[in-house]
């Protein structure tokens, strides 16, 4: 082809290239799908005429390199090769072992038919960068890169002569700037790519749920070194999320094909996609089912939402909505997948549950230690109690802290002792802070951040709220274990909701079990105690174990009252032999409640064993109802409100000789204190005391009955005075009118004593109503949990 034909010059990579970083040391690689990286120099056979094909991955970017010993041969005019990619191939590898970087300046094409036929390749510091102001002018640059250009002339130029060879027709040695030494020209751009081995490498750690960090980690033990990688983390990272994003496009379809079908087939179903719904405009997702709606109404007084479940291939939060039922068991809320961990997105999350579970927020919520998470919490909901899981935080320590826990072996120890078995917030103050100081590590930050957010994870601030969990110190099962056992990190979207269905089905059953072996294993009590049998016959079976353990351990402690303000009593609990360590109850016996300073009702919803100790002292026999929570009775999900009725709850309540004693003393002491006004007042008290003493003696001796006003017996004012017949005072002038009177009042009477007697028919009537409506429901409930055992085991045979 003679050089007459040549009529023009095309700019290709260019000598004015965008604000990009030559020597790509920070830049990620662009094409993912580009062959295996030039062999290295050692396995290139020798210099000849001919050129031979290096072929790369799929066909697509083959590298071209000439044949013979390139160990020490360097470019020269009149040296050819088979193809362009194979001059370009022999000049990045003799850059590689010279120590830069290489790049595409220059094209000249045919007139005839457009064809290349002569190619610059240049040292990457080759020219200036060019400031386009016309795209600068009006716009800050917020991240200006760092120039790399120098004006290197390094180069070499190849045109195509007959028969289609590439010769070399000009060659620049000479380079203006230092050269990198071999172990770091792996950082140069035109040096770094992925090797076929290297992704398949990549892409099995990735699926197995490695990030880039130890992926590298990994790549660097197996290659021997970094510089023998080939490539940085950068590009391993975006190499990563070039797979990631390939594979999410074409699953996304997949889940939203599962949540039209779910809504289909049962229009309760709920679910909701942030953004436009395609594969490009997807974000976040939220759905539940209507059972997860159902156990909401029953069971939503806590949750927990674990972020931290990210377990599916493109690293996406997993992230159920979870609670606890009447067995302790985990149940779920409703799940989604969040995208987007901004603070816009979990607040759209939280709203969108909220609806869906009909606006009605719990009393406390569990998240892990994220401080975004916490504030989309404190938008949505702003009255409720947010938890950081102390696991979490724990967890993180032991990453954060572990050369602290290397230097320091006694120091985690005395961390867990401190956080989980403070009382109270004063008793973990004075531990926290000398233990700190004790090892050093006042100016630690982690420790520092985590003790400004104490009061959301240390148990001594929040043992005063319900998160319905048996202990304080120990791990609740309902807290990212719902799904453990099916969903992990190499799981797809295409069977993951296989696994989420088997995951469903299979806590579905252990529930249908629990509730037949509640209905059906009577509970082995070990007290003659009437609070267990009530306790028996009302909780679950593995609320009664707990609760049976609390009430067993009351049999080792001591109740002894240390302060008495007439309404409330005051008792330190200790166990026998352990003075050092005591529990303080006030119980106030008028009302029958009582709390104690362990906080473990509020915390758990289960009495503990300090306040039944002084229950057993106080002869109260059973549960308050008060402290008999519905969402741990085997009624939890009944429709059917089982009352004691007011009357029978009268009735026990008197009969506490305790109730007695202090009721009688309560009125008393006021009596007295009014007595103590004045002399006049004294007198008067003193008279109305004599007449009670005759009174009650005559009660006592069975001669006389006190005047019933109204059906309640010795009533009067509140004074506590008692009724006398004062008809011997009398005027005989009004005589009439007192027989009128009486015959009022015995007609009173009368109609008193018959709406009792009514009241009394109706209460056995609704006893007898109610005992047969549990009947049924405890018989709907033992016969559901059959069908389904039937079903589980049909299932099992097919």
């Amino acid at each position: 082809m003679d050089h007459n034909d040549v009529i023009d010059i095309d700019i290709g990579a260019g000598t004015t290239a965008p604000s990009g970083d030559d020597l790509g040391v920070d830049r990620p690689l662009v094409d993912y799908v580009t062959g295996d990286s030039s062999p290295s120099l050692s396995r290139v056979p020798s210099a000849h005429t001919d050129g031979t094909a290096f072929p790369g991955r799929s066909g697509i970017g083959e590298f071209y390199l000439p044949e013979g010993d390139l160990h020490d041969l360097e470019p020269s005019k009149g040296m050819y090769f088979e193809s362009e990619e194979a001059a370009k191939a022999f000049y990045n590898s003799y850059a590689r072992r010279i120590g830069f970087s290489t790049r595409v300046s220059s094209s000249r094409r045919s007139r005839r038919d457009g064809a290349i036929i002569q190619r610059m390749f240049v040292c990457a510091m080759e020219g200036f960068r060019n400031s386009n102001e016309k795209r600068t002018r009006d716009r800050e640059i917020k991240r200006p890169r760092k120039l790399t250009r120098t004006g290197c002339r390094a180069s070499i130029t190849v045109k195509m002569k007959e028969a289609g060879k590439w010769v070399v027709c000009g060659f620049v040695r000479e380079h203006n700037h230092e050269l990198l030494p071999p172990d770091r020209v792996h950082i140069l751009r035109s040096h770094r790519q992925i090797s076929g081995p290297a992704k398949t490498l990549i892409d099995t750690l990735q699926a197995a749920g490695m990030g880039p960090r130890k992926i590298m980690s990994a790549l660097i033990r197996e290659y021997g070194g970094i510089s023998k990688v080939g490539f940085t983390e950068v590009d391993c990272r975006n190499y990563m999320r070039f797979n990631r994003q390939s594979s999410l496009e074409c699953d996304v379809q997949i889940l939203l094909d599962y949540l039209r079908q779910m809504r289909a087939e049962n229009p309760s179903f709920f679910y909701v996609v942030e953004g436009d719904g395609d594969n490009q405009g997807l974000s976040n997702v939220f759905w539940a089912d209507s059972r997860a709606q159902l156990n909401y109404t029953y069971f939503g007084d806590t949750v927990t939402f674990d972020t931290t479940y990210r377990s599916n291939k493109y690293r996406l939060p997993f992230a159920p909505f979870t609670g606890v039922n009447h067995h302790g068991q985990p149940v779920l809320f409703g799940c989604a997948f969040v995208a987007n961990e901004s603070q816009a997105s979990f607040v759209w999350l939280f709203r969108t549950w909220l609806m869906a579970m009909s606006g009605r927020p719990p009393v406390s919520i569990t998240t892990d230690y994220d401080t975004v998470v916490g504030a989309a919490i404190a938008e949505v909901f702003p009255d409720i109690r947010h938890r950081f899981c102390k696991w979490h935080i724990f967890k993180k320590c032991q990453e954060k802290l572990s050369q602290v826990f290397l230097e320091h072996p006694t120091f985690e120890a005395e961390l867990h002792k401190c956080v989980n078995f403070s009382e109270s917030v004063e008793e973990f103050e004075s531990c926290w802070l000398p233990l700190i100081e004790r090892y050093g590590l006042t100016e630690n930050e982690w420790l520092q951040t985590v003790y400004s957010a104490r009061g959301h994870w240390v148990p001594a601030y929040l043992r005063n709220t319900f998160f319905a969990e048996m202990s304080i110190t120990q791990r609740s099962d309902g807290m990212n274990s719902y799904f453990d056992g099916y969903i992990n990190a190499s799981t797809g979207l295409n069977h993951l909701f296989k696994l989420y269905q088997k995951a469903v089905d299979c806590r579905n059953e252990k529930e249908v079990k629990a509730d037949f072996d509640t209905m059906n294993i009577p509970p082995v009590r070990r007290t003659p105690s009437p609070m267990e049998k009530q306790a028996s016959e009302l909780y679950t079976k593995s609320l009664f174990t707990r609760f049976q353990e609390e009430l067993v351990g009351t049999l080792t402690y001591m109740a002894s009252k240390v302060e008495d303000d007439n309404q409330i009593v005051t008792y330190q609990v200790c166990k026998y032999g352990e003075d050092h360590k005591a529990y303080h109850v006030k119980f106030n016996i008028l009302e029958m409640k009582a709390s104690c300073s362990c906080q473990m009702f509020e915390f758990s919803g289960l009495l503990c064993r300090h306040v039944m100790a002084v229950f057993r002292v106080n002869n109260v026999l059973t549960l308050p109802p008060q402290y008999i929570l519905r969402r741990w009775t085997r009624n939890a999900k009944s429709s059917i409100t089982l009352e004691i009725p007011a009357k029978n709850v009268f009735t026990n309540y008197l009969e506490s000789h305790a109730v007695r004693y202090n009721t009688l003393r309560h009125e008393a002491f006021k009596f007295i204190e009014q007595g103590l006004e004045s002399a006049d007042v004294y007198g008067v008290a003193m008279s109305a005391l004599g007449e009670a003493a005759k009174k009650v003696a005559s009660a006592l001796k069975g001669e006389g009955k006190a005047s019933v006003v109204n059906g309640h017996a010795g009533e009067h004012s509140g004074h506590g005075m008692i009724l006398t017949d004062r008809q011997s005072n009398r005027d005989q002038s009004t005589a009439s009118h007192v027989l009128s009177e009486e015959e009022k009042d015995r007609r009173i009477r009368e109609l008193t004593h018959d709406l009792e007697a009514a009241k009394m028919k109706c209460d056995a009537y609704r006893s007898n109503l109610l005992s047969l409506l549990k009947e049924i429901e405890d018989h709907k409930q033992q016969l559901a949990a059959e069908v389904q055992i039937v079903r589980s085991s049909m299932r099992d045979c097919l």
